[in-house]
């Protein structure tokens, strides 16, 4: 998910903590917590300072946000909360472990993935089924928000505290990645009795989706939704038989992509040999898209 989202995350996590009986200190160190937590594992941007491999797009999302290292960051913000809010007890190391979970898992439902069992396994996990920037979540989070407003505004103390207004909210969240995740699958399903290779990419509206299938040289980019069916929008032919040595040698980033990506499109033309990934493919190009010139070869 982009930044904002996690922000919010840990904001309506933070909303959905009964904080009767705190301290002031204690909603302070919760509120720096939740949402702390909720960004602590996109720390491995800074990774891009020191990168000379063209290795980043790995590390980014990568080990930083395994489910292994949850109790670690978990502990980290605990022991700010205690060096800075004097703040004690297991609840403190509990709500960062779920802020940082929340992180980490929101992450694999869209087309980016994460490392998330890593360093037991260098696979990139990634369901797709989401966007990275889901309006959706916003929208729900943005409700809740106008609905505790609205309420003390009005000093109406009906249907509970502020709250249980926000773990409403959590809850109609789940059931949005719930329905679009089985959405999603039927889909992948169906595309994989045609293709060798798929991979979802979720669009902005819900329900619709763009299945991404690959047979041999053929990549096929078909949009639609699991009760409408998808139609292809986009044939790409791919250049398999391409020696790409030269290209990474020349290049890292280049098979950095390939290794991250669960496939690409090898382009090999008069101007250009380079790799792209096609689940990113918008108006006639690919925002991740690694190549070397060939003029003067």
């Amino acid at each position: 998910m982009d930044t904002i989202t996690h922000t919010l995350f840990g904001l309506t996590l933070y909303g959905a903590v009964n904080k009767t009986g705190m301290t002031r200190k204690e909603k302070q160190a919760l509120l720096f917590t939740t949402v702390a937590g909720s960004q602590i594992p996109d720390i491995d941007v800074i990774s891009s300072w020191w990168d000379t491999a063209g290795r980043y797009q790995m590390w980014h999302r990568g080990l930083t946000h395994s489910v292994f290292l949850v109790p670690v960051w978990a502990a980290v913000l605990a022991v700010l909360g205690r060096w800075i809010w004097k703040t004690r007890g297991w609840f403190w190391l509990l709500i960062g472990a779920l802020a940082v979970f929340i992180h980490d898992t929101s992450d694999l439902f869209n087309a980016w993935g994460t490392g998330y069992l890593e360093p037991f396994s260098a696979e990139r996990v990634t369901f797709g089924t989401i966007p990275i920037v889901d309006l959706t979540f916003w929208a729900l989070m943005l409700g809740g928000w106008l609905v505790v407003r609205y309420r003390r505004r009005r000093r109406q103390g009906a249907g509970g505290p502020a709250h249980r207004v926000y773990r409403f909210v959590w809850l109609l969240m789940v059931l949005h990645v719930a329905v679009q995740s089985a959405q999603g699958y039927m889909l992948y399903q169906q595309a994989s009795e045609r293709y060798e290779q798929v991979a979802l990419s979720a669009d902005f509206i819900p329900g619709v989706f763009t299945v991404i299938g690959k047979s041999g040289a053929t990549v096929d980019l078909a949009r639609g939704t699991w009760w409408t069916g998808v139609t292809t929008q986009t044939q790409l032919h791919s250049q398999e038989t391409a020696d790409l040595t030269q290209l990474f040698e020349t290049n890292p980033k280049a098979k950095t992509l390939q290794e991250w990506s669960p496939f690409v499109v090898v382009v090999d033309d008069e101007k250009r040999l380079g790799v792209y990934d096609p689940r990113f493919y918008r108006n006639g190009q690919s925002f991740l898209f690694e190549f070397m010139e060939k003029s003067g070869l």
